[in-house]
């Protein structure tokens, strides 16, 4: 059984970026600063960190070959890719460019990904649906999103002659992948029949209706993705700029709550944790509402953001918070952590008292607090457990709460 044709990417780095000159002060967008490199290493260590890849094509401005080679050589010194790569000049042409890639791949190389540098967001999800289209038996395979908008044909005069059913189109994306003797023959007849595309999947096609035999697997498509767009236009520019640096944060919270006993005369209230009222529980002595779930993931809200406590804004002895909702207190201490720039992204709260039974409530609690927190279910997590009879729970006089919060905060809110 012979061995699987390798797989080499063709990194195309070679446009003048016209559209974008001014507002880049004339520096082509490939090589435009991204994470404190030039543009297109990111998509050179996306593309280099899959298994099936045994080798790079840059292609750099002819003007520029040197200049950009020798840049190359020092990233690759400071973080190595692990596969061999070549620097080859481009064309007037991105269908030049790619041809000029082509001639540069070995003869091992039996598959190719042609990738615009101008799209460094590409994941390697996106990338492994294009080689395993590949492996399939697909000529060529280009990732395309569903198109959104109502598509219009028109004329020279911006007249309109019909609408396309968006249902059957696609925006297409790169890497696109093709057999690499495919794409050779579709780059030979574009050079003798003079063709002009915008893509290399278009001379495939092409290929495929006038030598149907030649591209036997025709060209598919697989899904793209929204975040692979490719920086065009100057507000794309906002997509390269260093995102503001966030810290990871924790906050605790603790909070109990004593049972109400016959003889006690104090404010008893029926028992609600997490929101979500606990039929047939022990009354509980409380000011508020006596929700101690929600009080000690207030404490942990405000641990995160350096709030204080839950004491600091809403005191017990406050006539505004008699039996007062703890929601109320959850939601304020949200509000302060985002004015903070502390966004909540988990939260992990254990109730701890030998009476009442919690098991058969906890989703409802937990669903509620996800809720109230605007959070994912699966970002948060409830837990219920006893102290062996011991100590004051134990002895079920009360109940106690212990809260979680993980969260990130914005770095400049840290100093």
């Amino acid at each position: 059984m012979s061995a699987s044709p390798e797989t080499w990417a063709v990194l195309l780095a070679a446009g003048s970026g016209t559209r974008l000159a001014e507002a880049t002060e004339g520096r082509r967008k490939q090589f435009l600063p991204l994470d404190g490199a030039p543009l297109y290493w990111r998509s050179a260590r996306t593309l280099a960190a899959l298994p099936a890849l045994r080798g790079l094509v840059f292609v750099f401005p002819e003007s520029e070959l040197e200049q950009r080679e020798a840049e190359l050589r020092e990233w690759m010194q400071r973080v190595p890719l692990g596969l061999p790569w070549q620097a080859v000049p481009g064309g007037k042409r991105r269908q030049d460019s790619v041809r000029h890639g082509l001639r540069a791949l070995p003869r091992e190389c039996g598959r190719v990904l042609v990738h615009d540098a101008a799209r460094p967001f590409a994941s390697p999800a996106l990338i492994l649906r294009v080689l395993n289209a590949l492996e399939q038996g697909a000529s060529g395979v280009v990732p395309g999103l569903a198109v959104t908008d109502t598509i219009k044909s028109v004329d020279c005069a911006e007249q309109v002659l019909t609408t396309l059913d968006r249902a059957a189109l696609r925006a297409v994306q790169t890497p696109q992948g093709f057999d690499r003797s495919v794409l050779e023959t579709a780059h030979e007849q574009a050079l003798t029949h003079e063709w002009d595309v915008t893509d290399d999947a278009s001379m495939v096609e092409r290929l495929a209706e006038q030598t149907p035999h030649a591209a036997p697997g025709g060209v598919v498509v697989v899904p793209g993705e929204e975040i692979n767009m490719k920086i065009t236009t100057p507000a794309d520019l906002e997509r390269l700029r260093p995102q503001q640096p966030r810290q990871a944060v924790t906050g605790f919270g603790y909070d109990v709550h004593r049972y109400a006993g016959e003889t006690d005369t104090g404010p008893v209230r029926s028992m609600v944790l997490g929101g979500v009222p606990i039929p047939q529980a022990p009354g509980v002595l409380a000011h508020s509402d006596g929700d101690v779930l929600l009080h000690a993931l207030t404490d942990a809200i405000l641990g995160c953001c350096g709030g204080g406590d839950i004491g600091d804004h809403f005191p017990d002895n406050a006539e505004e918070n008699e039996n007062r909702s703890s929601a109320v207190f959850v939601k304020e201490a949200q509000a302060l952590a985002r004015q903070r720039g502390t966004r909540i992204v988990s939260v992990d709260l254990t109730v701890i008292a030998q009476i009442p039974r919690l098991g058969p409530h906890k989703e409802h609690l937990r669903e509620n607090v996800a809720r109230l927190l605007e959070l994912p279910m699966a970002c948060v997590n409830i837990k219920a457990t006893t102290e062996e009879h011991l100590g004051f729970t134990g002895e079920k006089r009360g109940i106690k709460a212990v809260a979680l919060v993980s969260a990130l905060r914005d770095a400049d809110c840290m100093q």
